[in-house]
């Protein structure tokens, strides 16, 4: 939704509902306008955006290497949705202290995300991760190549 009152833009509602994250169904539509992508979509683009990664193919694996900076193992979520999607999340929270304030703030904060869709050969039952100074790789076995089909041999009978 965007910041209107009475029809004009007011950005103090439009930073309140950005601070508040209310979603765009319960902000409501005044105008019956039609709405753009839900502050949720955009956030989860700027995430996938925003977070570096690499998929290497193996001869026996699949393996995803993605950046995730100070995050601990206990932070990051790796998920497998819709039976072929590859979800890797995590989110990276400021360290708030009373007695410290902020010069300067370049790290990245806030959530880091990437989806991938898997392959047909890989194989769901064996996907392991593991993080290691801020580098997470996730490795998806590929499933054993089917066997090749014999033809049949069928008999002819003289009649």
């Amino acid at each position: 939704m965007e910041g209107r009152v009475f029809g004009l833009e007011n950005p103090l509602v439009t930073a309140l509902q950005h601070l508040l994250d209310i979603p765009d169904s319960e902000a409501g539509n005044a105008g019956g306008e039609k709405q753009g992508p839900t502050r949720a979509y955009v956030r989860d683009a700027r995430a996938m955006a925003a977070t570096p990664a690499d998929v290497k193919e193996l001869p026996g694996a699949y393996a995803f290497v993605v950046d995730m900076p100070g995050l601990g193992s206990g932070d990051i979520k790796v998920q497998v949705e819709d039976e072929r999607v590859l979800v890797i999340s995590g989110e990276r929270r400021r360290e708030e202290k009373e007695d410290a304030r902020y010069l300067r703030m370049e790290r990245r904060m806030g959530k880091l995300m990437r989806k991938f869709v898997l392959p047909e050969n890989a194989d769901m039952e064996k996907i392991s991760a593991v993080c290691r100074d801020g580098v997470l790789t996730v490795s998806v076995e590929k499933l054993p190549p089917p066997e090749p089909k014999k033809p049949k041999t069928i008999q002819v009978q003289v009649a």
